[in-house]
């Protein structure tokens, strides 16, 4: 996991605290953390919304909405193409932004549409991904 994520140990350690204490925090909501198995995970930002001090990731972030409509496309093209965008959305590192994509298939119209929401280079990627797929099944 790296030094991306603090333990309680480590929180309590670093404040002063009991690691009990640094738990009732978390379980209060005071101290903001992921469950991992049977440990807790904090983040610097966590860290920081606790102690009043400056978040270490205050960089600009940037997300790109886009909806794509697949038009004239049958069910079962439509569904491989939607299970090809869900695999390809999975896989990212812990430190990237997880993109979220989402489909829709509208049988009377014989229209997929797609959601996807994401950082732009991502965004580009998927938009590029759906462009190769529809090219080769055509």
């Amino acid at each position: 996991m790296g030094s991306d994520f603090y333990t309680a140990e480590q929180v309590a350690e670093l404040l002063g605290l009991h690691v009990r204490t640094v738990r009732n925090y978390i379980q209060d909501g005071r101290l903001p953390a992921v469950r991992i198995g049977k440990q807790y995970r904090i983040t610097p930002d966590g860290l920081a919304a606790l102690t009043g001090g400056e978040s270490p990731t205050e960089a600009i972030r940037i997300d790109v909405t886009s909806i794509v409509d697949v038009e004239n496309v049958d069910q079962q093209t439509a569904s491989r193409l939607a299970l090809f965008l869900s695999t390809s959305a999975t896989g990212r590192g812990p430190g990237e932004r997880r993109l979220k994509i989402d489909t829709g298939y509208d049988e009377t119209a014989a229209t997929l549409k797609v959601v996807v929401i994401g950082g732009p280079a991502d965004v580009a990627e998927i938009l590029r991904l759906i462009d190769t797929f529809v090219e080769g099944s055509r």
